[in-house]
């Protein structure tokens, strides 16, 4: 259902809707609270920054809205959907449809080319050989990477690897990346390459960002700051850009 603003406007509904949610994990016989009665819209086409310090929940929040862990409680929505209520194989196939992953510590496969490596995702989808060439041709483009097709992982920067990786997250179209400290493990100048690319594909191609980092200079990339402490939200000033 459609919202409508003070001035009589309809409103399109969040992106992302998150209400009352809750999560905590067990250690032994103690249960340990993570995140708590956390509530939160990100809109489409939003490039929102995710900041904390070490333990606050960033990364479980995150792993939450990808669907890669479930919450205790609460309601969470991703394009309209429901995921708390998808059974594991619905939210593999969802995830596998919605979702662009960026790690820092990129997470390729070795013993793959540039090219092998964006192609995975791909691999589950009902594309003809010829027609995932073509995309992942297309996606290094993107990039900056067509001189690096044939490359292995240990022939690249760190750059150009993470490079590789957001190839990889965007391949299949996602509607959104999240990105979990994708920067912590490089330089500042390639740091700063990987953030204008993450940058560009909000501005120019509408991808919804949602970026877990401890690094302000890379939370002003973003167009949204939000700060979790001790598992709560907290003060959300808008970031300043770069």
């Amino acid at each position: 259902m459609q919202a409508s603003d003070a001035s009589g406007m309809v409103q399109a509904p969040p992106f992302i809707a998150i209400r009352q949610l809750c999560k905590s994990y067990r250690r032994g016989v103690q249960i340990v609270p993570v995140l708590h009665d956390i509530t939160l819209d990100v809109v489409a086409g939003e490039f929102t920054a995710l900041m904390g310090p070490s333990g606050s929940g960033k990364s479980t929040l995150l792993n939450l809205i990808a669907g890669i862990d479930k919450p205790d409680s609460g309601e969470l929505r991703v394009g309209g959907v429901d995921i708390t209520a998808l059974s594991e194989s619905a939210l593999a196939d969802w995830r596998a449809g919605h979702i662009g992953f960026i790690f820092q510590f990129y997470n390729l496969m070795p013993v793959l080319t540039a090219s092998e490596n964006v192609e995975l995702p791909l691999l589950l989808t009902t594309l003809s050989r010829a027609a995932r060439r073509e995309r992942v041709d297309l996606t290094l483009s993107m990039v900056g990477l067509d001189d690096r097709k044939v490359h292995y992982p240990s022939e690249l920067s760190g750059g150009q690897q993470q490079r590789v990786a957001i190839a990889r997250a965007i391949v299949t179209d996602p509607a959104l990346i999240v990105a979990d400290e994708p920067t912590g493990d490089l330089d500042r100048v390639s740091a700063g390459e990987v953030l204008g690319l993450l940058q560009r594909l909000n501005q120019e191609l509408g991808k919804t960002i949602l970026m877990v980092t401890h690094d302000a200079q890379a939370a002003r990339f973003a167009r949204r700051l939000i700060h979790l402490e001790k598992g709560e939200l907290s003060a959300q000033p808008p970031a300043t850009g770069s």
